[in-house]
């Protein structure tokens, strides 16, 4: 198998395992009786435990293998196939009947994944030269760009609290948008850093990214449980998804400056972030239906 290939197999298998995940942890908690104590009855469960294994162990191996093979750009889009999992479990949970609406999506989600894949939109993250100073100064203004953008939103939404929970969920998606786009570089030189055969740019590249993807990744989390205090679950996960899904194309076009051989592959990338998004908004009430279990 054309390694390519692989590379989306991971990045599928990664959005799979970290939705299974959630759907089996919400499975097990589902089935508590009312007077469990939560905790406690979940770490005596081998099932909750593997779920956990599943969602942040395994998936988030496949996430890195997939990074490493064909980079930042597709990865993102791929692992929204495993909305097709948390749909699918949530009507199973709660006992309801998939819509139309929600079976038109799922296509459409199929169908994206297939153009994500016929895209050809990959960064061989290891032959990408990471301390190559133009490349350096356009991740610099990338990540500062984004920051500065979120400072923005955060003033914005202190000052229009109608609008706070959607500016929250904006904010949340550009944190994890930029933590997409940091494992990139740290794959790229952890290889050498742990083998000792590394230059001092490459050593300062794996410090920043791992800097940066727990600060991104903590306050991304920590955003949207704020977010959510203030809206509505079925709207604000999808809002989310849109910097999610919008940051990778950036991440292609301007950070690492690739352009692909044929017009084609660009149609088919566009129109399959737009099948995502259409998705992401019509599962956005199963995903606050199963987020509710707790």
């Amino acid at each position: 198998m054309d390694i390519y290939w692989l590379g989306i197999l991971f990045g599928i298998a990664s959005g799979i395992s970290h939705y299974s995940g959630i759907v089996i942890e919400k499975m097990v908690i589902n089935r508590l009786p009312s007077e469990a104590k939560l905790m406690k009855s979940l770490v005596k469960s081998p099932i909750w435990l593997f779920a956990l294994i599943l969602r942040f162990g395994i998936g988030t191996i496949f996430f890195m293998i997939a990074q490493s093979i064909i980079g930042p750009a597709l990865v993102p889009g791929l692992m929204a196939c495993g909305l097709i999992v948390l749909v699918i479990g949530s009507i199973k949970i709660i006992g309801e009947k998939l819509t139309y609406r929600e079976l038109i999506s799922i296509f459409l989600l199929i169908l994206a994944i297939g153009l994500l894949g016929m895209s050809q939109l990959s960064i061989e993250i290891f032959n990408f030269d990471l301390i190559d100073i133009d490349f350096t100064i356009r991740i610099t203004i990338f990540t500062i760009s984004l920051f500065l953008l979120i400072f923005l939103f955060h003033l914005i939404q202190k000052k229009l609290s109608k609008y706070r929970a959607l500016f929250l969920a904006v904010i949340s998606g550009i944190l994890f948008g930029l933590s997409n786009f940091w494992i990139s570089p740290l794959m790229g030189a952890i290889t050498n850093v742990f083998s000792g055969n590394f230059i001092t740019g490459e050593l300062i590249i794996f410090i920043i990214s791992s800097i940066i993807l727990v600060i991104t990744n903590m306050f991304a989390i920590s955003t949207m449980a704020n977010a959510l205090r203030y809206g509505d679950a079925s709207n604000l996960v999808p809002i989310q998804a849109v910097p999610v899904q919008i940051a990778p194309s950036i991440v292609y076009f301007y950070v690492f400056q690739k352009f692909p051989s044929e017009l084609i592959s660009i149609v088919f990338y566009m129109i399959a972030i737009a099948f995502i998004l259409i998705s992401s908004f019509v599962f956005g009430k199963r995903q606050a239906q199963i987020d509710e279990i707790k």
